[in-house]
């Protein structure tokens, strides 16, 4: 290859100068700036920086046996909206998770809740998973908002509440009519994540949030 360069970098100086001598014979040539003077290139341009990274989850709230249909509380569902009773479930695509599914019948729109014991967060940033992720904080905790391009009846969250685990929840348009823009659903995924956290970090009261960023506790 490099041959093949040296021998087409002759040629052209040949033509180059045939060319210098057949302008300068016809009164036409004018000195140009030699190489030592030609103003030089402009750098390239940088290159697109990665997104900082997310804090670390300041502890772990381990999933292995929660139950996901007790992480809201009647309260919470109340403030939720949920008013169907929790529907258990599971998430076969990761290892059979166990979720729980809840219904608002009036705003029509719907929650999943999954316990992902198989995987963390960082499948959802997976060259594979053809979504896209936006990081955020929720109760203290990294997480991501997810949005599936050509989607736009749901939107997940998922939290990194664990080494090699996450919350994953699923808020999804539930027949309204029209649906629900996707930037409403995805804030009432994260609204059911914070509420969720509190839940996991504190499950005897579900009263102390794991952070006080959590949305407080709406007035009765």
């Amino acid at each position: 290859m490099h041959s093949s360069r040296i021998a087409g970098a002759g040629r052209m100086g040949a033509l180059l100068a045939v060319s210098t001598l057949t302008l300068a014979g016809c009164g036409l040539w004018e000195p140009q700036p030699t190489s030592e003077t030609r103003t030089p290139l402009p750098p390239p341009l940088p290159t697109t920086s990665d997104p900082p990274p997310l804090p670390p989850r300041p502890f772990e709230l381990g999933l292995n046996g929660v139950d996901p249909c007790k992480l809201l509380t009647a309260d919470q569902r109340d403030q939720l909206g949920f008013d169907r009773e929790p529907l258990a479930g599971s998430e076969a695509g990761f290892g059979d998770a166990a979720t729980c599914s809840y219904r608002n019948t009036t705003a029509k729109v719907g929650a999943r809740l999954a316990l992902i014991t198989t995987e963390g967060m960082g499948v959802w940033t997976d060259d594979t998973a053809q979504v896209e992720s936006t990081p955020v904080v929720i109760g203290g905790f990294p997480a991501l908002v997810i949005k599936t391009p050509g989607l736009n009846l749901s939107c997940n969250v998922a939290v990194d509440v664990a080494n090699g685990q996450h919350l994953d929840v699923l808020y999804r348009d539930d027949g309204g009519q029209p649906p629900p823009p996707v930037y409403q659903l995805c804030a009432g995924a994260q609204h059911v994540a914070e509420d969720a956290l509190v839940s996991l970090a504190a499950p005897e009261t579900s009263s102390r949030s794991p952070s006080a960023t959590t949305r407080p506790t709406a007035p009765k």
